[in-house]
């Protein structure tokens, strides 16, 4: 139980910074969402079976796993602010070649743009994080759980949007373009606010970013393979939740729009509570009891029987699937100076399961079923439960993370 403090007051700096980099996750959330949320669409647009469209995510995910070993040395070397924007211009660029395969309906160009798409989520992601974690130790209070509740905001405005255009006949390419135009303005503006460059950071960038030996600590690769589980355990529901849906429980697209809009909406309201419930218990207990949240709500995704049984599930689902990714990041982030390398190595453990993982669950679907792919999911909530305790603070005297 942590004891009583002062909390510093924030300075004008950090309270734009930290408008700024929620504007930022924001931003990330509504740019995944705008087409995952509508993976039907992209499935018959292209003419794909379910095994090829988990294929063709592998693209989004291979962009990614590519752009986050890069990501340390980025946002070491450029800082946060300009590293978020290259990322969103890569994004921006990948929306634009999915417009062009959907419009076309040429699996390549929308391939491409997927590559793009992730290369710059990989980069976009660590710097928003590692942004959000100085902002965070600035603060002196938990701040990752709440900024990663912004970024399901996000993907609760994008799956609006998606059920939305999906009911009243848009076609994707329409909202996947005004997405791709808005972007690189939105976050422009809000990257230009991010706070200056950690100097102690700032002082070692002739030395090298540091993700080579971050690679050998141990407590920095079990907290990847926390966040391994639990990453799985919510791109599994990114990716699939809504095809589960409609093929599972034969409803339609816009149904699955909002079984998809159930889960995320359940996942910021955890990440909105989160924080409190860190502070007063601690990462490792809240972990394990999400753990158990996840494990029940994608029970009754997959045997509940009944659409409004799996609708329930799917907000449980979410809830323990919450705190997971902004913890972990937390975690990496203990110590400011070595926080780019560390979060690089975690964001990478982790988006290898986030990314490429549940992709291949359209490969096991292909025969068995969607609903029974899924069940590959169990595996990786028990890992993250099983490492959960790697998130324990760093009891450095310096140390300022008050969870």
């Amino acid at each position: 139980m942590p004891t009583a403090r002062a909390l510093p007051t924030p300075t004008p700096e950090t309270s734009r910074a930290r408008t700024a980099v929620v504007i930022a996750f924001a931003a990330n959330g509504v740019a995944f969402a705008s087409f995952i949320s509508r993976t039907p669409a992209i499935r018959d647009a292209l003419g794909i079976s379910s095994a090829q469209l988990g294929l063709l995510l592998l693209c989004l995910s291979g962009g990614a796993i590519a752009g986050l070993p890069l990501s340390g040395p980025v946002v070491h070397r450029l800082g946060p602010g300009p590293a978020v924007l290259l990322g969103a211009l890569s994004v921006s660029l990948g929306l634009a070649g999915l417009v062009t395969g959907l419009v076309t309906g040429a699996v390549v160009p929308a391939g491409i743009g997927l590559v793009f798409t992730g290369l710059g989520s990989g980069v976009w992601d660590v710097a928003m994080n590692v942004e959000g974690a100085d902002v965070e130790h600035r603060l002196g209070r938990s701040l990752l759980p709440r900024l990663h509740a912004a970024f399901s905001l996000g993907t609760v405005a994008g799956a609006a949007l998606g059920a939305a255009s999906a009911a009243t006949g848009v076609p994707l390419a329409v909202q996947v373009a005004a997405v791709a135009v808005l972007l690189p303005v939105v976050v422009t503006v809000a990257s230009l606010r991010f706070l200056p460059r950690h100097e102690a950071a700032a002082g070692k960038a002739a030395t090298g970013s540091g993700v080579l030996v971050a690679w050998r600590e141990p407590r920095t690769l079990l907290i990847g393979l926390m966040v391994f589980g639990f990453a799985f355990t919510e791109g599994s529901a990114n990716d699939w939740i809504a095809v589960a849906f409609v093929d599972g429980y034969a409803v339609s697209e816009a149904v699955g729009a909002v079984a998809f809009g159930f889960f995320v909406s359940a996942m910021t309201v955890g990440r909105l509570l989160g924080g409190s419930a860190l502070e007063r218990f601690g990462r490792v207990a809240v972990l394990r009891a999400t753990a158990v949240f996840a494990l029940a709500g994608l029970l009754l995704v997959l045997l509940g029987g009944s659409t409004p049984v799996a609708l329930a599930g799917a907000l449980l689902w979410g809830v323990g699937a919450s705190l997971g990714f902004p913890v972990g990041m937390s975690a990496a982030a203990d110590d400011p100076v070595l926080a780019a390398a560390r979060v690089s190595v975690v964001s990478s453990v982790g988006y290898t399961a986030f990314l490429a993982g549940p992709p291949l669950i359209g490969l096991l679907s292909e025969d068995a079923g969607i609903l029974r792919g899924l069940f590959v999911v169990l595996g990786a909530l028990v890992v993250g439960l099983l490492a959960a305790g790697a998130a324990r603070p760093l009891p450095t005297p310096d140390h300022q993370q008050p969870h």
